[in-house]
């Protein structure tokens, strides 16, 4: 990872959270300790942030707290042609008429494309899947209410009465910071708060994780592998990942990019 987008990843964790420990910043950047204090002195001498003794701070903390984990717009490119082959596999399993949950997150975003062709009950806390699915799409819509958190387009309530209670689906498809023999995971307990809300009110979990997902850790745990009916990922998954799911007897599809779905129709 260059050393500018590295800085950017930074400094949009320190804007959303006001304080990042050393350890925090390494889990977002995939890089050393020694590499992200020399990123933190280097903004320090600029400005940008203010040193602090384990991690760094915001120059001006914002006012409302933001979530855990890289921002949207960080997310957006990474893994993008894993992403979208893994969301066609999803849009796959949906018909119309469906009653569908769609997390927000930058796997799932990507399920819009394939969804216009289709008319399902869309529930979502996704402000850019909402956005782009009343736009280009003939599904019904319902929005979660909350907070809008700006870096990661989610609307998170903390309330327990809300529209959540009230909307069933036959599916509900996520995305995740990690998956392990532990279960699926993520990097903030309002996120978890908010996931486990919602698994309740869906028959079925499927879950779109990236390859990478696997060796991803957290310290929180969203739901054990026997919660989640189905994982769908791409080519890059390992043997070891693979056998992690069928013994938790989790169904399996392995998406295949555009090039690889190219080569075995020119097979064929």
């Amino acid at each position: 990872m260059h050393e500018k987008e590295r800085h950017t990843i930074i400094l949009s964790a320190i804007e959303e959270r006001a304080v990042a420990t050393v350890a925090d910043l390494c889990n977002l950047t995939q890089v050393s300790e020694a590499t992200i204090r020399r990123d933190i002195a280097a903004l320090h001498m600029q400005k940008r942030l203010r040193r602090v003794r384990g991690g760094a701070e915001a120059v001006n903390p914002p006012q409302i707290v933001g979530l855990a984990g890289r921002p949207f717009s960080v997310n957006e490119t990474r893994q993008i042609k894993q992403k979208q082959a893994i969301a066609r596999c999803a849009v796959d399993l949906c018909e119309d008429g469906d009653s569908i949950i769609i997390n927000g997150g930058t796997t799932t975003f990507q399920m819009v494309h394939p969804l216009a062709l289709r008319r399902c009950q869309v529930f979502t806390n996704s402000f850019p899947i909402a956005e782009h699915l009343l736009k280009h799409s003939k599904n019904n819509i319902m929005l979660s209410g909350g907070v809008i958190y700006r870096e990661q387009y989610v609307i998170l309530s903390p309330f327990e009465n809300d529209v959540t209670r009230n909307f069933y689906a036959k599916r509900m498809f996520m995305g995740a910071q990690g998956l392990a023999p532990i279960g699926l995971m993520e990097a903030d307990p309002l996120l978890i708060q908010a996931e486990q809300k919602l698994l309740n009110q869906a028959d079925e979990l499927v879950v779109l994780v990236d390859s990478t997902k696997f060796d991803n850790r957290s310290s929180l745990v969203l739901c054990a592998l026997d919660r989640i009916d189905t994982v769908i990922t791409d080519e890059g998954i390992s043997d070891k990942s693979a056998a992690m799911l069928e013994s938790a007897e989790v169904t399996l599809i392995v998406a295949k990019s555009g090039a690889a779905q190219h080569e075995d129709q020119a097979a064929s």
